[in-house]
């Protein structure tokens, strides 16, 4: 796991120091959390200096006032505020700027109350009650209602729903109102982490009856006032939130810079406060810069190489396995990420998961003997794919894909296509072509939103019965030692048998300027999971 230095210059993994930062705004004592750090194995002085960097980052109190700008790597005029629909990572921020959900997830995965200011299951987790906050209200000053929940959480449902999310709630049978602060989920199937699905990007809750997305309200910490798709948005702060504390910045503009080089220039000459996607060959550049900071945080997101099956060359399984043994997964990860990650082995689930990650599955070897075999049994001797600089990293492993197979007597063409709109023109939709995904709070969630076989986002349209009775079987089981075999069974069916390449996961890069404070560090979206809004602040 990649190590940073702490605000104390000492060397540290960024998730302890994170778990720190989180157990002191729980409520744990310094001495909790000493004995918490001692226990593990760290020295006296050395767990004094994490925690006192911890308490000095807490400490600061923040200001109102200031207004920023946010720059983000792609956009386009698939850009919406509907979130339901919500493809990019621009949109995800921009629905937290808007909209809140019925529950949060904090930097340790777990759910906790947003909108419901509690919820609760049933003994066999089928049916979840939700009680919701008293005086929230939208922003045109309307109160949140249960009928609003029961819109926003209908539109996932059924089999016309045009939610990108549908998958993570289909064992959901109906929601039912019983009174105007009391809504329950009432399911088919046992689902133990419901309120995590639902504390995610897509699960926005909105205005009972909205259909125009152009200049939505919503009961979040900004109002929008301009959203022109693939131009800018600005959000101006809702003085009447219902949370304590923020929102404290005035105005907030996000738009799209694509190109790596001038987004970077963009921050570093003032003109941007914030910048997502940061190239880490350009860390040296923004740590050598006074006035702007890498913003890191560990996590298992992943960028993607994929062959669709149900096309040509995909639909060869040998192929299909020989560009698997053909990957530099050590070059990828040391050369191209610069060390901030860990090794992948073509599934979604990293050592990020947790006890969701199966350990001993190992990573596929590097091996040109093996793929020159399968290549030659394929009879495929060209190909193309679509890239676009969609994520950091994306394009150099392509080309490091295309002197491999050219090693190989195989021609990779490799047509480079617009960043602008590629989610909705390319993705999914070519051949051959690349995809960047976010790390989602459970094993069972990631896989489900990009490999059960009616997943909307199934990138490789790869379809496996046994996969996806393990994935209900999964969600059901309440003994750790059963769903962590059936986790390794699914990871493994993944590596094996679907077209998406995964050479590794990483960390979220981003940057900004070191007087923008607050962030959290939610490791789910690049900016500590698009959860800041809220809570940023500028030390003027």
């Amino acid at each position: 796991m990649t190590r940073f230095k702490d605000d104390l210059g000492h060397l540290v993994r960024v998730q302890d120091r994170l778990m720190i930062e989180d157990a002191l705004r729980r409520g744990a004592t310094r001495r909790d959390v000493l004995g918490m750090l001692t226990a593990a194995g760290a020295g006296i002085a050395f767990a004094g200096s994490m925690v006192a960097s911890a308490e000095k980052a807490l400490a600061e109190t923040p200001k109102r006032g200031g207004q920023i700008r946010f720059a983000w790597a792609q956009h386009g005029p698939s850009d919406t505020l509907d979130p339901i629909l919500a493809t990019n990572t621009i949109d995800y921020g921009r629905s937290r700027l808007t909209y809140n959900n019925l529950c949060r997830i904090g930097a340790d995965l777990t759910a906790g109350p947003e909108l419901a200011e509690s919820f609760e299951a049933n003994a066999d987790a089928t049916e979840w009650t939700f009680k919701l906050r008293k005086g929230v209200e939208w922003h045109d000053g309307s109160p949140l209602t249960a009928d609003d929940v029961i819109y926003s959480m209908n539109r996932h449902l059924g089999e016309d729903s045009t939610s990108k999310a549908k998958v993570l709630v289909s064992d959901i049978r109906e929601w039912v109102k019983d009174d105007n602060h009391t809504v329950r989920a009432v399911l088919d199937a046992p689902n133990a982490e419901l309120p995590v699905a639902l504390g995610t990007f897509h699960f926005r809750i909105i205005k009972d009856g909205t259909t125009d997305f152009q200049m939505p309200l919503g009961t979040g910490p900004y109002k929008v006032t301009e959203f022109k798709p693939g131009v800018r948005s600005i959000h101006t702060r809702n003085d009447n939130y219902w949370n304590e504390g923020g929102p404290y910045i005035e105005q907030v503009e996000v738009f799209g810079i694509t190109d790596n080089v001038a987004r970077v220039n963009a921050l570093i000459s003032g003109d941007i406060h914030m910048m997502g996607s940061l190239n880490p060959q350009a860390i040296p550049q923004v740590e050598a810069t006074e006035g702007v900071e890498v913003f890191a945080v560990p996590s298992g997101a992943c960028n993607t190489m994929v062959a669709r099956l149900d096309m040509a060359p995909g639909n060869n399984p040998d192929f299909v396995m020989a560009l698997k043994h053909l990957q530099r997964r050590d070059r990828v990860l040391n050369v191209i990420q610069k060390g901030y990650g860990d090794l992948g082995n073509d599934q979604p689930v990293g050592p990020a998961y947790g006890v969701d990650w199966c350990k001993e599955q190992g990573v596929r070897a590097y091996d040109p003997d093996k793929a020159k075999f399968l290549l030659n049994k394929s009879g495929i001797t060209e190909a193309t794919i679509d890239v676009a600089d969609v994520a950091a990293g994306l394009m150099d492993r392509s080309l490091m894909m295309q002197r491999e197979l050219a090693k190989l007597g195989v021609n990779l063409r490799i047509n480079r296509v617009p960043t602008d709109g590629y989610w909705s023109t390319t993705w999914l939709k070519a051949p051959m072509h690349v995809g960047s995904w976010n790390m989602r709070p459970t094993a069972n969630m990631m896989m489900t939103i990009g490999f059960k076989s009616d997943a909307p986002w199934n990138e490789s349209r790869w379809k496996n019965e046994r996969f996806d009775q393990l994935l209900a079987m999964a969600r059901a089981e309440l003994d750790p030692a059963k769903r962590y075999e059936m986790n390794c069974e699914m990871q493994r069916l993944c590596s094996d048998n679907s077209g998406v390449l995964i050479a590794t996961h990483g960390a979220y890069i981003d940057a900004k300027v070191t007087n923008l404070k607050g962030f959290p560090r939610v490791p789910l979206a690049p900016f500590g999971g698009m959860e800041w809004p809220e809570y940023i602040w500028l030390d003027a």
